[in-house]
């Protein structure tokens, strides 16, 4: 009987989502419809759209198992997605971002920067860094709702990847924009009172408050590996020494990397343009934090005190229980919590990995359809029905490599490969696309062979730093080794541990600023378009 409840709310889920991708395709009548939703969309469904899309499994599944890994110290990347991904990103950069947008009849992230600096080149460099870099980070959110049903259904690997995949396909390609956006609504519900229940669920299990859990789990900071505490872990509520090789990580790589790098999402940029009025993103503020609070940081705690739950039952520390960290969130909850809710948090998983990769995979398609085909085939541009069909092809085929990346990723890869994935991709758009798009919108003296130069200066320094310099990456690719008969050049010190993005950054902010001064044109209007 237990099991017919928990199929028949998956099946009243799927239903739910089959149905929203039906009435997405139904109100999608030409390309702009299926890029941008026709750029008049509900503000309550953006602002749930944007959370849902912000919030993938690489959130839940994989940075919930960072912070049983690292501790609490994780909660600072919870502060930045709230403040930096939905204040700053609404009110610094998503209002003049609609106006401009709308302006420059802008459809897409790389259209928006190629129109503004009006240069094919850069649209198409844009479109490009776009569809090559991001199918890894899909990939990576599509192994985390992977493992998920896995773990509620007793299913391969292998199985659980057809289906899923199957899944978030048939509603990217048939409903587009608006068939994304309200799929994400109805996710973005599901996440939220599902994190309300968990953390309630955990306490009760553990027999705790919430102040005794704390000093419970500080407690037990001897428990600590030893291999994790020569690196600097301190404790799971405490961060990690300051300067050690893991406070570079936590830091550099995943609280900056991601917490700065999601101003530079296009899957998130490309919602400022759905909507009409700047009173719209005005109400997505407030709705847009309370999400991130609920969701994000309720699971960044819930992963931290999973040690002190496993060390009370078990005697050993979340990461000793499983053999990757991106398992140990579903593996605790299906110990923790009973087995109805063990479904429902299966949904939360499914809405988070599918909300994220349905705005993914519909980037990726605008990427390689509108923007490099549209740009580059007139034919194709001036026909709004052959477009979107270009566009639909170029979704299946978005799919279809992050399909492969995750398959032969299979399911015995024991790296955090999720968290690392997000923090990588993120990192690599703020250094490559942050300057050039902060300057459309506040700089004047920005010209597009600054622009241009920036771009390359920061996708160049990322990739190198990540092949020659930076160890986690460095090791795995094999290329320095190969090269120089040494996994890293710089060994000494930490500068193998701090993340690209520390240095990629800074170095694109000021080439954009030196090669724009250094190419003002002798009009003073050579490519800019007046700000908003």
């Amino acid at each position: 009987m237990e099991n017919f409840w928990m199929y028949l709310i998956v099946v009243i889920y799927f239903l739910s989502v089959a149905y929203l991708g039906f009435l997405g395709y139904k109100k999608t009548n030409g390309t702009k419809d299926y890029l941008i939703g026709g750029g008049k969309m509900n503000s309550m469904v953006m602002s749930l759209s944007y959370g849902a899309t912000f919030i993938s499994a690489s959130a839940i599944v994989g940075f919930g198992g960072v912070a049983a890994t690292f501790g609490m110290g994780i909660q600072w990347l919870m502060f930045l997605n709230m403040f930096v991904g939905v204040v700053i990103a609404f009110i610094v950069f998503g209002r003049p971002t609609r106006k401009i947008g709308a302006r420059l009849k802008s459809n897409s992230f790389a259209q928006f920067l190629g129109s503004y600096y009006r240069s094919r080149r850069i649209r198409i460099f844009v479109a490009a860094v776009i569809f090559i870099c991001m199918p890894l980070y899909a990939a990576a959110v599509l192994r985390g709702g992977v493992f998920c049903m896995q773990e509620v259904f007793g299913i391969s690997f292998d199985l659980s990847l057809l289906i899923f995949t199957i899944i978030v396909a048939s509603y990217v390609m048939a409903g587009g924009m608006k068939g994304v956006m309200y799929t994400d609504a109805l996710q973005a519900v599901i996440m939220f009172f599902c994190m309300a229940i968990l953390v309630i669920g955990v306490y009760k299990a553990l027999g705790m408050g919430f102040f005794e859990a704390n000093e419970a789990l500080t407690a037990i900071a001897d428990q600590v590996p030893e291999k994790l505490a020569a690196i600097g872990h301190q404790g799971w509520t405490s961060m990690p020494a300051f300067g050690s090789q893991q406070w570079c990580t936590l830091v550099t790589s995943m609280i900056m990397g991601v917490g700065i790098g999601c101003l530079a999402q296009p899957q998130l940029v490309v919602r400022f343009m759905t909507v009409d009025s700047t009173q719209k993103l005005n109400r997505g503020v407030a709705i847009g934090c309370v999400f991130l609070i609920i969701t994000v940081g309720i699971i960044y705690h819930v992963g931290a005190i999973s040690n002190l739950y496993f060390y009370n039952t078990e005697g050993k520390i979340a990461s000793q229980m499983v053999d990757a960290s991106d398992k140990i969130i579903p593996f605790f909850i299906g110990k923790v919590m009973p087995a109805w809710f063990v479904t429902i948090f299966m949904l939360c998983i499914l809405s988070a990995s599918m909300s994220t990769l349905s705005a993914q995979f519909h980037t990726m398609a605008a990427a390689a359809g509108n923007d490099i085909i549209g740009t580059l085939s007139r034919k194709s541009r001036n026909n709004q029905k052959k477009m979107t069909s270009i566009i639909r092809l170029a979704v299946l085929v978005s799919i279809l490599i992050s399909f492969i990346i995750c398959f032969v990723l299979g399911e015995s890869n024991d790296s955090p490969i999720i968290a690392i994935s997000t923090s990588l991709f993120m990192g690599i758009c703020a250094s490559a696309f942050l300057p050039s798009y902060f300057c459309a919108l506040y700089w004047k003296k920005v010209t597009k062979r600054g622009a241009y130069a920036s771009m390359w200066v920061g996708v160049v320094a990322t990739i190198l730093l990540l092949i020659f310099i930076h160890a986690k990456e460095a090791t795995a690719m094999g290329i320095c080794k190969a090269l120089f008969g040494t996994d890293v050049l710089i060994t000494d010190g930490l500068m193998k541990f701090i993340d690209p993005i520390m240095f990629a950054f800074p170095l694109s902010a000021i080439t954009i600023v030196v090669v724009s001064l250094l190419t003002q044109p002798k009009n003073k209007i050579e490519n800019v378009y007046p700000h908003a």
